[in-house]
């Protein structure tokens, strides 16, 4: 490629199949930075052009796509996608060849290749396993009276195996005790039998690990079944989405999940508020997340990073790029960004959220933070948990 034309990243996202709303969201993020960049005149005085290929939510095609980028395509930088689906079965290919690899969201991706040149955009720090539900586990230990016993209810899924890793850890930690441990196929329809199952243990935590479609079941499931542990939630991937929330309204309320942004007042940093308010111009016409608070931020600070290393480095060397990575300070639409161990965030900032007061299953209940109190870390937070469960199930 010669020096004047296009700078080229390439890389694999998820546009369709189960994680598709995510893929999209992140896709418009980052074309609407691709946009913002090349209208300040590209980088090193090059337009940039971004190659992103649908592996269609399906980990056995990511190989091939890597293979073609980086070998036939030849792009400038290669990006890592969506989940561990999409980045996961990259990173051999990635490392084989000693390139830079900003990834966007998988959990403990690299904790199996501690690859020097991949940096993550999830917010879950040098111990991702147990920061993603840290939160989740302190705040519920510290009411009163305290919870004493944990189920655990998770996908059978290569994604859940983490955050139950990191469940019980925590749990430990806390001084909490895991009575159960229950795993169901992807393929689940009616939770409801699950549900009654765990019911008869009485958890005082109901801990749920979930992908989208399982997590609206899930939920439907514990309003049918009646069943009123004192928390429920933890690490469900769904409840972010507004396909979710849109599909069961007030039915979430009381849950407590994880998220890594919110328009909360403490989390408004210069730059956000424009890139979100553009994007959710944008969403309906292109299939994406209506809000896109959960993807879009970091799916444009992801980019940032990248044009941030090139800028300051003036190359598109991968090592030079992996040096200044590991080492520099990023300002982006998601905070300062520095990367420590494992190119993991040097200190996670994983938000619990409980959700409440939802009165309906309009898009405008979930528009602003009104109906989800961040209630950890607490140098963000926006509110008290409501304890226990039955009671914040209640519109107030």
């Amino acid at each position: 490629m010669s020096a004047t034309g296009p700078i080229r990243i390439g890389y694999s996202l998820s546009l369709s199949g189960p994680l598709g709303a995510n893929g999209q969201t992140a896709y418009l993020a980052q074309r609407i930075w691709e946009e913002d960049v090349n209208k300040r005149g590209g980088l090193l005085g090059r337009p940039v052009q971004l190659v992103c290929v649908d592996d269609k939510s399906d980990a056995s095609l990511v190989p091939a796509i890597y293979d073609k980028l980086l070998d036939i395509e030849k792009v400038d930088l290669v990006l890592g996608g969506y989940g561990n689906n999409s980045l996961t079965p990259a990173m051999p290919r990635v490392i084989e060849r000693k390139r830079y690899f900003v990834g966007l969201m998988s959990l403990g991706a690299n904790l199996r290749f501690d690859y020097g040149g991949y940096f993550a955009m999830i917010p879950t720090g040098p111990d991702p396993n147990t920061a993603l539900t840290a939160g989740f586990f302190e705040v519920a230990a510290r009411q009163k009276p305290k919870p004493q016993t944990v189920a655990i209810l998770a996908a059978d899924a290569d994604f859940s195996r983490n955050p139950i890793v990191g469940a019980q850890a925590n749990a430990e930690k806390n001084g909490l005790r895991i009575i159960s441990e229950t795993k169901y196929p992807l393929s689940t329809k009616d939770f409801a039998p699950l549900l009654r199952e765990v019911g008869k243990t009485s958890p005082d935590i109901l801990f749920l690990c979930s992908y989208l479609n399982d997590s609206i079941g899930l939920i439907r499931g514990i309003s049918e079944v009646g069943l009123e542990p004192k928390v429920v939630g933890g690490a469900m991937i769904g409840p972010q989405s507004s396909a979710v929330q849109t599909a069961l309204g007030p039915l979430l309320n009381g849950l407590v999940n994880y998220e890594y942004w919110l328009p909360v007042p403490k989390m408004i940093v210069p730059g956000v508020e424009d890139v979100i308010r553009r994007y959710q111009a944008r969403a309906a016409s292109e299939g994406a997340d209506a809000l896109g608070y959960y993807v879009a931020p970091m799916a444009y600070a992801q980019m940032q990073v990248v044009e941030q290393a090139v800028s300051a480095t003036r190359s598109l060397d991968d090592g030079a790029l992996i040096e200044y990575t590991r080492t520099a300070s990023f300002s982006t639409a998601a905070g300062d960004v520095k990367f420590g161990k494992g190119g993991e965030w040097s200190a996670p900032r994983v938000l619990q959220v409980q959700f409440r007061d939802i009165r309906s299953k309009d898009i405008g209940e979930f528009r602003d933070a009104r109906t989800r109190a961040v209630v950890s870390p607490d140098a963000v937070a926006s509110g008290e948990l409501i304890y226990p469960y039955a009671q914040a199930k209640k519109p107030r």
